[in-house]
């Protein structure tokens, strides 16, 4: 029988609940597995009694992305981790943007503030401002040009708390077609959904946001599918990886871009996706008993 952790974080206000995890560790215990809920930060978690550790809904990683990193080194070494410890700490820093784009893949067009830079911000079309390592909108916002003086506050306030910021242009797509999630799970597509716009004008960037507004299933076009597929392949470890989730939104071309690649903790969306439950069931006891 595989033991098998979904890990997952503390419960706390600002962290929404995981709506899939007590469906998936009932789906696996029904499979034969020994399947619990873990989370990531406890100390008296022995990592090594685990075949298997698959990250699932460590929603706070970002406020603490390098004790976050380094737990996943350490519980890389003492089980097998899904996704792979090198590929977590690849994608908690969205400037692999950077390297998606040197690949060949789409993506929305980024520029990156560290803490000390000057801050640079447009003058002429409207933009959004959010941190490299973040989840859920966390410390995003819209802005237009003449709201440039709220912005560079913004900006400020992330460098104190030793934030990278990310200065991208609003892809105007997104309030006609929306942002489109592709699953992936065992290296197939599981399934796709579609959500509204999450950053309204005006809305202050450290107040919480509707993360999946007007959420429905999607079925992806052959542009998506090849745009996704693309940056997959360029992910370095993508042998490894056990699920993904790819965040497209389309460019003023009309193509899909790749906004984020979400190969930490993506939340699957198995509630509005029910038949999915036996596929991930399926490729999770593959990985523990491979």
């Amino acid at each position: 029988m595989p033991r098998i952790a979904l890990v997952t974080c503390r419960p706390q206000p600002e962290v929404a609940a995981d709506r899939d995890l007590p469906v998936l560790v009932r789906a696996l215990r029904e499979a034969g597995a020994d399947a619990s809920a873990v989370e990531w930060d406890d100390p008296s978690v022995d990592w090594a009694s685990f075949d298997l550790a698959v990250i699932r809904s460590t929603w706070d990683y970002s406020w603490r992305a390098a004790e976050f990193t380094a737990w996943a080194e350490a519980c890389g070494k003492a089980t097998r981790l899904a996704n792979p410890a090198e590929v977590v700490r690849w994608n908690t820093d969205k400037r692999y943007l950077g390297d998606l784009a040197a690949a060949g893949v789409p993506v929305v067009p980024t520029r990156y503030l560290a803490p000390g830079e000057a801050v640079s911000l447009p003058d002429g079309h409207e933009y959004v401002v959010k941190p490299t390592s973040g989840a859920g909108a966390r410390f995003a916002a819209r802005y237009t040009p003449d709201r440039h003086a709220t912005a560079v506050r913004q900006v400020e306030r992330m460098h104190a708390e030793g934030f990278t910021a990310m200065v991208q242009p609003y892809m105007r797509g997104i309030d006609t077609a929306g942002e489109r999630a592709l699953q992936f799970f065992g290296g197939r597509l599981l399934h796709a959904s579609r959500k509204g716009a999450v950053l309204a004008p005006g809305t202050p960037y450290d107040e919480r946001k509707v993360a999946h507004p007007g959420l429905e299933p999607w079925r992806p076009t052959d542009a998506e599918l090849d745009v996704a597929r693309r940056a997959l392949a360029a992910v370095p470890g993508a042998a490894g990886l056990l699920y993904a989730r790819v965040d497209l939104v389309d460019g003023d071309d009309g193509r899909p871009h790749v906004m984020e690649l979400e190969l930490v903790e993506p939340n699957l969306f198995l509630f509005l996706h029910p038949g999915s439950v036996p596929a991930v069931t399926e490729a999770i006891l593959a990985a523990a008993t491979r």
